[in-house]
């Protein structure tokens, strides 16, 4: 797909930097930036990398400051805004083109008669960026200048100036140029650790003349202050290098946490270049629309896959590894796209942390610790082997071995585990939940205000909770294990939710009983979405799509309340306070758009329309996140995104529908 900006978005500075890039590497570390070049967020930088994959992540390098010298003349490819409120310098002017090149970003830099092209990718698989400036058009030499900015922290922090940074010119590994070895005194962040920081390196094959740098001081950081957090940060100028270079020729600068000499730049490029191609190749997709094959790209961002382990980052970029997340990604990230062996890797490391029946709501990105407050990931465990078995129906070897993590599971929430959890053995529905828990998808909590506890019996939870157990039931056939007591529990659980759920007085389901919670919210989808049905009455499932179509649905997902509520929120903004009261109170999540049309299609029967409501996100690829789908939007219109800008489960559940689709009208 074509995706590219012009100077109708380029030019105009809040639309340039309102629109992001990202590129991953495969370990959980990333870089990201804005269309305008300017560094809007903490996190922004061009090699954030985790010290613990896929956790511990760390900016080290945060920008490349650059200058094009043509006849005596420097003139900025770079922005910056300073909390002086001024914007110097001002290089968005020069950006004639933005696009990306699968998931690389490209700036096309026009000076006059002078056209510099510069790239950004990371190797896969390792801790290493590269960005490279190729001189595409002129007739002379120009002068190329470049000052890295670079730091040492946590990329949740903040960078307060003034610590000592050691910088070691050395000869570059490459045999011409120059490297440079980075080593502040300290992390230049919290939280800190035992040991000193390992040394990261700056090289470039390029001849250069290097002079040393110093701290500069006050970036202003807007999407910080935005979001009601400190938004002023230093950088250390790690030395500027100049290089010229005649038409034709390319300047690269690779920022490296490896310990072995990285690949050329030539041979990177590459490797990468056809790393994504293949990833259409496997998803079969050759002949998909191009938005789809920009979100398989777009998937792959996503996923960790380590020597023996393997996760799903759930959103960049404060976002770590989420269980539930995970479980709810898994089939359109990977199950329907071909990659079968890491979903599996990724199903067989979660099997490990199963404590109590549950799965973890997350790991901490500081040590990786597990956090064990979700009442529905290890459900969404189920179905993610369920989705694998679809694809994958002959790997019974597999399924044998995920078979007693599963009952394991079903065992617990049957006897009860944390935070209340537990069949209720007089309907045989799950319930949860207690005073200042949040267990459910819906999890905000500021201090010890649970915004919405829905304590009690949830209504996608007990959709869940069918789901898992029917699932059971046909992988205990499967085996020849016995399969009556999880098909005899399912008709209870399926007779109890149609007789207890159902509001005659609002004609939906109610979100929450025990005690009854009849707040129109979006959650009930899922009792038509899910791989097996729980609402089998017809005329009450089109009453339900029906009302959240009215009520909840907008082009960029669902709402989380309708906009009839008293309690409605419709727009996300301000500080945390105000920003987590607002994030299941109306605010629109894209992810949501799956299970609704997921729904539709159970019901109508119409695969077209289904797809109509997907295909909105194919505009979507040009705003907030570049070729991805982000995590939110606000419930009024315009609907302008917000939160991360990319999403696991948001790409995910729009992959999977076009799939599902496809295989429904096959």
């Amino acid at each position: 797909m074509a995706i590219q900006l012009g100077r109708h978005i380029t030019g105009i500075r809040d639309m340039a930097l309102e629109r992001e890039w990202l590129v991953t590497n495969g370990l959980g570390g990333y870089a990201m930036g804005t269309a305008a070049g300017a560094r809007t967020r903490r996190y922004h930088g061009l090699l954030v990398v985790p010290l613990q994959p896929p956790t511990q992540r760390h900016l080290l390098l945060a920008a490349a400051d650059t200058w094009v010298e043509i006849q005596n003349r420097r003139v900025p490819i770079t922005t910056h805004e300073w909390t002086a409120g001024v914007v110097l310098p001002d290089g968005y002017n020069n950006l004639e083109h933005f696009r990306l090149e699968g998931a690389m970003p490209v700036f096309r830099w026009a000076i006059g008669g002078v056209i510099i092209e510069q790239r950004i990718w990371m190797a896969h698989g390792e801790n290493t960026t590269y960005i490279t400036w190729h001189y595409q058009r002129g007739t002379e030499p120009v002068r190329l200048i470049v000052k890295p900015l670079i730091t040492y922290r946590s990329h949740h922090d903040i960078t307060a100036g003034g610590p000592r940074i050691t910088i070691t010119a050395i000869p570059s590994p490459w045999g011409e140029g120059l490297g440079l070895d980075i080593l502040p005194a300290q992390y230049l962040g919290t939280p800190t650790y035992e040991t000193v920081p390992q040394p990261y390196r700056l090289i470039t094959p390029n001849t250069v003349r290097f002079t040393p740098g110093d701290w500069w001081w006050n970036f202003l950081l807007r999407e910080e202050k935005g979001r009601g957090l400190k938004a002023e940060e230093d950088l250390y100028h790690a030395g500027t290098l100049e290089g010229t270079l005649n038409p034709g020729e390319t300047f690269c600068l690779a920022a490296t946490f490896e310990t072995h000499i990285p690949e050329t730049w030539q041979t990177a490029l590459a490797k990468e270049q056809e790393r994504q191609r293949g990833l259409i190749r496997l998803a079969h997709s050759e002949t998909a629309p191009d938005w789809i094959q920009q979100l398989i790209g777009a998937a792959d961002q996503f996923m960790v896959a380590l020597e023996d382990d393997a996760y799903i980052i759930g959103g960049y970029p404060w976002f770590g590894v989420w269980g539930r997340d995970t479980m709810a990604s898994l089939t359109g990230l990977t199950a329907v796209l071909g990659r079968h062996e890491l979903t599996a890797k990724v199903l067989r490391t979660f099997s490990r942390y199963i404590n109590q029946g549950m799965l973890p709501n997350t790991l901490s990105d500081d040590n990786g610790e597990p956090s064990y407050n979700s009442i529905d990931a290890a459900l969404w465990f189920i179905i993610a082997v369920w989705a694998y078995m679809r694809e994958r129906p002959d790997d019974l070897n597999f399924l044998r071995e995920m078979y007693p993590v599963m009952t394991e599971i079903i065992d617990w929430y049957h006897r009860g585990t944390r935070y209340k959890i537990a069949e209720d053995s007089q309907d045989g529905l799950l319930t949860g939940g207690e005073t200042g828990s949040q267990l459910t998808w819906m999890d905000a909590k500021v201090n010890e205000w649970v915004v919405t506890p829905r304590i009690g019996k949830a209504v996608e939870v007990n959709a869940l909770w069918y789901n898992a157990l029917r699932i059971m039931a046909e992988f205990a056939e499967r085996l020849k294990q016995p399969a009556q007591l999880y098909s005899d529990k399912a008709d209870q659980v399926l007779q109890s939710f149609n007789s207890r759920f159902w509001s005659e007085k609002k004609g939906y389901l109610y979100d929450v009983i025990d005690p009854k919670d009849d707040t129109l919210r979006p959650n009930q989808l899922l009792a038509l979405s899910l791989p097996f049905r729980v609402l089998t009455d017809d005329e009450r499932a089109k009453q339900v799509v029906d009302r959240c179509a009215a009520e909840l649905l907008t082009s960029g997902g669902l709402r989380t309340l309708s906009y009839n509520d008293p309690q409605f929120v419709g727009n996300y903004g301000g500080n945390t306070p105000e920003r987590d009261g607002a994030y299941h109170q109306g605010t629109v999540w894209a992810w949501l758009i799956g299970p609704f049309a997921s729904a539709h299609l159970a019901v109508y029967h119409d695969p077209q329309t289904a797809l109509s409501f997907i295909e909105p996100f194919s505009s979507h690829l040009f705003d907030q996140g570049i070729g991805t789908i982000g995590e939110i939007c606000d419930g009024n219109a315009p609907f302008r995104p917000r939160g991360a800008i990319a999403q696991a489960w948001s790409v995910a559940e729009v992959l999977r529908v076009w799939w599902d689709v496809q295989r429904h009208q096959s």
